[in-house]
């Protein structure tokens, strides 16, 4: 159980950082969306120790932040896409690229920490994020019309001859997900494979993260609309 006193650095630590970040009351809103982050203090993968280790709750609360910024940004802004299914038997590789539609930052008056607590060697911090009218009207756009929803899994690489960063890994199997989902979607749907299919996608909610066979692990929800599919016939 986390001891008052290390309760207290983290709770100053944050109300530091939404004063700075606020300069003045950001008012209050009708919709909130609200998730967890996890970050490891003794930050080791494929075989490589992060550049900050162990982290002190300072840097642990700054990569809190960092990633509840990436999280919300997906949620609200979501990413384009264009998606290369490939197929192996013609030589053609499976890409997917993302292209991001806004970001959330992390000073932004709108995301608030609501608890934090240490357990397990991890940093575990909730946070609310407030939409104003124009990110309620993105939301609304993510939850109607032509869009699909879809879970899927995805993985970091279990190796790695440079370590790109911790975010930069969480990322990797986060957009391994996104390819994931795209292509059980197209699966369910598609008598055909088609070669490429643009369109956007954001998530419904915070990703899990964890560690399968020494891979970083990324268990999401997707909200998708595809605009256009592109058939092997039309090249």
């Amino acid at each position: 159980m986390i001891q008052k006193g290390l309760i207290s650095v983290l709770l100053l630590f944050f109300a530091v950082l939404s004063l700075n970040a606020q300069g003045s009351d950001a008012g209050t809103h009708p919709y909130v969306i609200r998730g967890e982050v996890y970050v490891d203090l003794e930050p080791i993968y494929a075989g490589h120790i992060d550049s900050e280790y162990p982290l002190g709750i300072p840097a642990a609360s700054r990569r809190a932040l960092d990633e509840l910024s990436l999280f919300f940004s997906a949620m609200v802004f979501g990413w384009s896409f264009n998606y290369e299914v490939g197929e192996r038997a013609r030589g053609i590789n499976e890409i997917l690229e993302l292209y991001q539609l806004g970001t959330i930052q992390t000073g932004d008056p709108a995301l608030r920490v609501t608890d934090t607590s240490v357990r397990d060697s991890q940093l575990r911090v909730w946070a609310d994020f407030h939409l104003n009218d124009s990110h309620q009207r993105r939301m609304q756009r993510w939850r109607t019309g032509t869009i699909r929803n879809a879970q899927a899994t995805g993985f970091a690489p279990s190796s790695l001859d440079e370590y790109p960063g911790w975010i930069a890994v969480k990322q990797m199997a986060l957009e391994d997900a996104a390819r994931a989902a795209l292509r059980s979607i197209l699966q369910a749907s598609e008598k055909n494979r088609p070669k490429e299919v643009t369109g956007f996608i954001s998530l419904a909610s915070f990703p899990r993260y964890y560690i399968d066979a020494g891979r970083w692990t990324a268990s999401a929800r997707f909200r998708v609309q595809i605009v256009e599919i592109i058939p092997f016939a039309a090249y």
